[in-house]
């Protein structure tokens, strides 16, 4: 089934399901059944059951999930099962932090260049990768194959960065600036806002202790 007739919103419960199977394989759990998944992931057996019927159900009457191969066919859905090469734009706090970040590469994510405007930084290695300026992306875009994109640039500098990178043939970027990109419909952007999610957890803190006042 193509994935543009599932929903957003089964698509965005995919890496949940994965990550809670990986930890189950972690505790050598070799079944599972989707009312004992949905008592682990606070949702129901019924929606567990709707969001992998969208993609073939995987289960056995009576027998449940089997733990390995239902991780490792939710890890195709989600192309984890290819190397998806990648670059950081912006070597600040929050791309070093994202470039040291170990499991990117065991979910086969490999980054493979870093890259800043900053001269202080050139040459400084983080993980192995030494820092390159932005002025030889396009040249290194050229040269590599790249599939992803990390912007963690300011916002004044992301949209440049953007269409430098739609230019050179990137098809998939992460933004971390504070603006949400507008790109070519043969471009797929994922933006992050941190502050976004920081208030949404504002909001339910704000909203818990209203519930709960003596």
């Amino acid at each position: 089934m193509e994935t543009k007739q599932i929903s957003k919103a089964v698509i965005k419960r995919l890496p949940r399901y994965y990550r809670y199977l990986g930890e189950l394989m972690e505790d050598n759990v070799e079944r599972i059944s989707s009312n004992e998944l949905s008592k682990k992931m606070h949702t129901t057996a019924s929606q567990i059951r709707q969001d992998l019927n969208n993609f073939g159900g995987f289960g056995q009457q009576g027998y449940g999930y089997n733990v390995h191969y239902l991780y490792t066919e939710i890890g195709k859905i989600l192309g984890l099962d290819t190397v998806h090469p990648m670059i950081i734009l912006g070597a600040g706090n929050l791309g070093q932090a994202l470039a040291n970040y170990v499991d990117f590469e065991k979910r086969g994510f490999k980054l493979v260049g870093i890259f800043d405007v900053n001269p202080v930084l050139e040459g400084i290695a983080v993980r192995g990768l030494e820092i390159q300026m932005l002025s030889e992306l396009p040249f290194f875009l050229r040269e590599n194959h790249v599939e992803i994109a990390i912007l963690t640039l300011p916002k004044n500098k992301a949209k440049e960065m953007a269409d430098i990178l739609v230019e050179n043939g990137i098809k998939a970027i992460w933004n971390f600036a504070h603006l949400d990109l507008e790109t070519p419909d043969d471009v797929i952007v994922e933006n992050v806002h941190l502050s976004e999610s920081l208030m949404t957890l504002s909001y339910n803190l704000s909203k818990y202790r209203q519930e709960h006042v003596e």
